[in-house]
C-alpha cells in the first residue's frame, strides 16, 4: 500500500487503536479480537515488549493496517517498516526518520509542539502531524493553526490505555 493510500485508510477510519501491554501473547490476543470487530487500524507502541515481532505477525492479515508507535530514531522506523509497519508515529520529529519513511513511502506522523516543528515537519514531506503532548493544546490553538496552514492535519491521541493480565 502506498502512503498516499495508507493516509486515506487511517483518515477514513478516523480512529487508531494504541495500545501497551506487558507481553506479545496478551497484545497479539487484543489486537486480533478488535480487528476482528472492525477497529482495523493498529498502532504498536516499540516500548511494548516484542514490538516488532507483534508488527510482524499482524501485518500478515490482509484486514488490518498496522503501525509502529513511539519510534524515536531511524533506525527503529527502518527496523518497523522491514517488518511491516505501514505508517510510523513519534513523539517527536527526526529528520532521519522522515528520509526512511519518505525512501519506503511509508506515512510519519511525527509529534510536533512549536510552530517550528510543525514547519520543519512539513518540509520533509509529513502529511499529518500529531500534536504532543495534546494537552497542550486548545481548541482555539488548533483553529488559530489551521487557519495559517490551511492544508495541515493534525493527530489527536485522546487516550492511551494500558492493558495488563490480571492474576486468578
Amino acid at each position: 500500500m502506498k502512503s498516499t493510500e495508507t493516509m486515506k485508510a487511517i483518515q477514513q477510519g478516523q480512529h487508531i487503536a494504541v495500545m501497551r501491554t506487558d507481553d506479545a501473547a496478551s497484545f497479539l490476543d487484543i489486537a486480533n479480537t478488535i480487528i476482528d470487530k472492525g477497529l482495523n487500524i493498529i498502532e504498536v507502541t516499540l516500548t511494548t515488549p516484542n514490538a516488532i515481532d507483534i508488527i510482524a505477525e499482524l501485518s500478515k492479515r490482509d484486514d488490518a493496517l498496522i503501525g509502529a508507535g513511539t519510534v524515536l530514531d531511524s533506525v527503529s522506523a527502518r527496523t518497523a517498516i522491514l517488518n511491516g509497519a505501514q505508517f510510523i508515529v513519534s513523539p517527536s520529529f527526526d529528520k532521519e526518520t522522515a528520509k526512511i519513511a519518505n525512501l519506503y513511502a511509508v506515512p510519519y506522523i511525527p509529534g510536533c509542539m512549536t510552530v517550528k516543528e510543525m514547519v520543519e515537519s512539513l518540509r520533509y514531506g509529513c502529511e499529518v502531524l500529531k500534536l504532543f503532548p495534546a494537552t497542550q493544546f486548545s481548541p482555539k490553538s488548533i483553529k488559530d493553526l489551521k487557519g495559517h496552514y490551511h492544508k495541515l492535519k493534525l493527530y489527536l491521541q485522546v487516550g492511551l490505555v494500558k492493558i495488563t493480565k490480571k492474576n486468578g
